[in-house]
């Protein structure tokens, strides 16, 4: 049983008006992640929220914060509804781990139920971020099925 004391920031994020549609908007995700802090007995200091911003790079103003609040030491644990909420892509999620392993903080995901305190929660954070930027790479790619005519 783990006994640390996680005192944690929720890093809820939206980017589109079809996410908000589909169930992922800010408040769904921050009472899921309120609900698991409760369940798990954490305590809660800070919902840091970036709305209507994408996560292709790390300048998002409720992210830095977050950061910021890391290097300060009033937070040992992220919490994050789904992977993609907090990053899609390869590197900059390296840097990521990187700074909260330097700064003793861990990552919480909901959805795919990663926790990167432990080996195989590291392990997999990696795999599932190189799909969320391989989905990216996709959406970028021109569609040519118009030219097999």
């Amino acid at each position: 049983m783990d006994d640390k004391k996680y005192v944690v920031g929720l890093y809820p994020r939206v980017s589109t008006e079809d996410q908000f549609r589909n169930g992922h908007s800010l408040d769904e995700q921050k009472e899921r992640m309120l609900k698991l802090c409760d369940y798990k007995n954490y305590e809660v200091y800070k919902v840091y929220e970036d709305a209507g911003i994408s996560a292709k790079n790390m300048n998002r103003p409720a992210f830095q914060e977050m950061i910021q609040d890391i290097k300060d030491g009033k937070i040992n644990k992220i919490i994050v509804y789904k992977l993609d909420r907090l990053t899609r892509s390869i590197k900059d999620l390296e840097e990521i781990c990187t700074f909260l392993e330097e700064n003793n903080c861990s990552l919480e995901s909901m959805c795919e139920d990663i926790n990167t305190s432990t080996a195989n929660g590291k392990f997999f954070i990696r795999m599932l971020t190189i799909l969320a930027q391989l989905e990216i790479e996709q959406v970028k790619e021109p569609n040519l099925e118009w030219l097999e005519l």
